[in-house]
């Protein structure tokens, strides 16, 4: 059973029950925040149309990732119950909920990476000059 956050004691984020680690384990697949920005840029997508804009996935893990923020009540899946089959997914309030917070996640990758790819290089290069 969840704690409340009154009763989350200082160690906070290294608990298995606080609400902020089970979010960004939530979360913390390439795959469900990419699903997730697609449809925060378009209101309503079907399967295919999420395919093409998300490079790389395959339709076995594009099943998994929206069946996952399904459940978690990100999105909303709606069967038309029509032939061809027609789904369509789209964010719900809570999923929309968190667009600011993943577009800030954005916005800073974005303004940063530079950074990060400039400190991996040297790190890099460091590394191979200590394994000779």
């Amino acid at each position: 059973m969840l704690k409340t956050t009154d009763e989350i004691p200082p160690e906070g984020l290294q608990l298995e029950v606080c609400p902020s680690r089970m979010v960004m384990e939530m979360l913390a697949d390439k795959w469900k925040l990419l699903v997730f920005h697609s449809l925060r840029q378009k209101s309503v997508l079907r399967n295919g149309e999420l395919m093409r804009m998300i490079n790389g996935i395959s339709q076995k893990m594009l099943t998994q990732t929206l069946r996952s923020l399904e459940r978690d009540g990100l999105i909303s899946r709606y069967d038309y119950q029509e032939v061809p089959p027609r789904v369509e997914y789209r964010l719900t309030e809570l999923g929309k909920s968190l667009c600011e917070p993943i577009h800030l996640i954005s916005t800073w990758g974005m303004d940063n990476m530079k950074c990060v790819l400039e400190a991996r290089e040297t790190f890099d290069t460091r590394e191979s000059v200590h394994s000779d």
